[in-house]
């Protein structure tokens, strides 16, 4: 943590009425914050009590200062739901609390250091795996029209963001992947979904990180590795896709294995 930063009194800006903690999160807390480095600060508030709006971003001793407000409700689907379970619990094992009353976030922090990935969450995962492939359905569409029409750059930057975040996001949650931070997510997803799979290979050149025969990849390159990925991706979760989730996502592979035999999509 930067010296210049008094943390105290940062928190105390922060307290009133119906807070039960205040809680330093993010790279001031895990000590490898640089000079950009934001201040995140988690104010947990009692239930049923409205807050003196405080959350959103502001500037601190030059630094810009992140606010969230959360409930207990929201507390409580960090530790039911996967795609928040994967967001937040490494997290909290390592946040500061720099307000604490009557040790309510120190039981959230030791819940979550205690945290499994059971199969219960599993089995939630799976079935939030399966209706997001279809949600992406929508972005794969987009890809191979913008490839079609060659310069559609409103459709191909569409498509890419979906195929490159999006199904990132999923690869986390199937896998159970409790990222340490935003900064961290492409190496940690990297390494559960193997280093040396066909998936991060298309993931890194859909990311635009490696080069296709020694070129950077074009923005063109770059969704067809996308669509490839999400074929890849729907193999992978065979066993996650719903039943009625199924044909779509198996219809949609099929849209891009016949689209992707036309030379001039490319290759990758």
């Amino acid at each position: 943590m930067g010296n210049t930063i008094d943390f105290s009194e940062l928190a105390r800006h922060f307290d009133g009425p119906g807070v039960r903690a205040v809680v330093l999160m993010g790279s001031m807390a895990r000590g490898d914050a640089g000079p950009y480095s934001d201040i995140d600060l988690v104010r947990f508030k009692a239930e049923d009590v409205e807050l003196e709006p405080q959350s959103g971003s502001r500037m601190h001793a030059d630094r810009l200062v992140v606010v969230s407000d959360v409930t207990p409700a929201e507390v409580e689907a960090w530790f039911t739901e996967p795609k928040a379970a994967v967001d937040v619990i490494a997290g909290l094992r390592i946040a500061n609390a720099l307000i604490d009353r009557e040790g309510y976030f120190a039981a959230i922090q030791a819940r979550a250091r205690a945290f499994t990935w059971d199969a219960a969450m599993q089995a939630k995962a799976n079935h939030y795996v399966s209706r997001e492939m279809v949600g992406w359905i929508e972005e794969v569409h987009k890809g191979l029209e913008g490839l079609r029409r060659a310069a559609d750059y409103g459709r191909l930057l569409n498509a890419r963001f979906g195929l490159t975040w999006g199904l990132s996001k999923l690869m986390a949650v199937y896998q159970g992947v409790l990222l340490t931070g935003d900064n961290a997510h492409f190496e940690q997803i990297n390494r559960a979904a193997g280093e040396n799979s066909r998936w991060v290979r298309l993931r890194r050149i859909a990311f635009g990180v490696d080069a296709v025969a020694g070129v950077p990849p074009s923005l063109r390159q770059q969704v067809v590795a996308g669509l490839r990925l999400y074929a890849e991706s729907a193999h992978i979760w065979a066993d996650a896709l719903g039943e009625s989730d199924r044909p779509l996502v198996e219809r949609a592979v099929m849209e891009i294995e016949r689209a992707l035999q036309v030379a001039e999509f490319g290759e990758c």
